[in-house]
């Protein structure tokens, strides 16, 4: 009366299931590449859109806080690839008393005294356009004179425009609504 033990079936995986799986990981870890890069280039562009929109807003609150015309001075850079592509400066004084510099930063003449400076940099792979120069937020009534449309965009093409009407009103806005979270210009 002995019985014989019957060997119990070894537990875990075959390699062919292993494999299995490591290659269905590796379709969707490559299928979702390409939406998350898209994901993270809608984020830098929203958060640039963001600042700037706040800026705007800052400019107008302090030319009314500090009783004095507050300017925006937008600059196209074109320099050597690690130095800020567009760069911006909130500032009071003239209309030309201060400028945004290649390296970032902002000179100021002695009239003038920068209050912000923002420069985009090459890595971030974003630009800005501007229909004018130089913005002034009027100090009694927060107006502004002219009214802007600023636009950001990504290389992609992904892109958000913010309209300053003559109120001082800044509206936003995404052509065709590409950019989630923003309704389509």
């Amino acid at each position: 009366m002995f019985q014989h033990a019957r060997p119990q079936a070894a537990g875990g995986f075959t390699l062919i299931e292993l494999m299995a799986c490591v290659a269905v990981c590796a379709v969707l870890v490559l299928a979702a590449v390409p939406s998350l890069r898209r994901w993270m280039e809608a984020r830098r562009l929203d958060g640039a859109a963001t600042e700037l929109a706040a800026d705007l807003r800052l400019a107008r609150s302090e030319a009314i806080n500090r009783n004095q015309n507050v300017r925006i001075g937008f600059r196209a850079v074109t320099a050597p690839s690690t130095a800020p592509s567009n760069c911006y400066v909130v500032y009071v004084g003239a209309i030309d008393a201060c400028r945004c510099m290649p390296q970032g930063g902002a000179a100021c003449d002695v009239d003038g005294q920068a209050l912000r400076s923002v420069a985009l940099q090459a890595e971030d792979r974003l630009s800005l356009q501007a229909n004018v120069a130089t913005m002034s937020f009027d100090a009694q009534h927060g107006t502004s004179t002219p009214a802007a449309t600023l636009r950001l965009a990504s290389d992609s093409g992904l892109a958000i425009q913010h309209v300053v009407n003559l109120l001082g009103r800044v509206r936003s806005c995404s052509p065709l609504g590409a950019v989630p979270g923003y309704r389509a210009c």
